[in-house]
């Protein structure tokens, strides 16, 4: 492995050392409309996002609820401390399509209409604002000297 490939993992390493993560994959609903909740939650404060997705009326907020939940359980075990301390918050959530079911229903005149039958993946990443700060205060002074 060149040196300059070796910096970039290493750096990506020491990233995935602040951020904890959780997926779900082939979520039975459609990515368009996974995405418009996710675009809602993505950059707020967890509480604030399981907030808004308890009480949201669309189908898809269910599935996030849980997987905010399941990233929020993650985090605690990781670090070992409790996620009302860390000041968490979502990160990065990207919803990619999944596996697609294709049917078919019937139509006038002999004909079949295509049912495509979407599914996603969706990947949610949570940091914390207090661990984000102290690397930025570190980041400094080791620059300054």
């Amino acid at each position: 492995m060149g040196a300059r490939k070796r910096l970039v993992a290493e750096a990506r390493k020491e990233a995935k050392k602040t951020v904890c993560d959780a997926k779900a994959v082939g979520v039975p609903t459609s990515p368009r409309k996974m995405r418009l909740l996710a675009d809602v939650i993505r950059e707020k404060n967890v509480l604030d996002a399981l907030n808004i997705l308890t009480f949201s009326t669309k189908h898809a907020s269910k599935t996030l609820e849980k997987l905010v939940r399941s990233a929020v359980a993650n985090w605690e075990q990781k670090f070992e401390t409790k996620a009302e301390d860390s000041e968490l918050f979502i990160k990065a959530i990207t919803i990619d399509s999944g596996r697609m079911l294709k049917r078919f229903q019937p139509a006038p005149q002999g004909r079949a209409y295509r049912i495509r039958k979407r599914s996603n993946h969706i990947t949610l990443q949570l940091a914390s604002r207090t661990l984000a700060n102290a690397e930025t205060v570190t980041e400094d002074s080791t620059n300054e000297n």
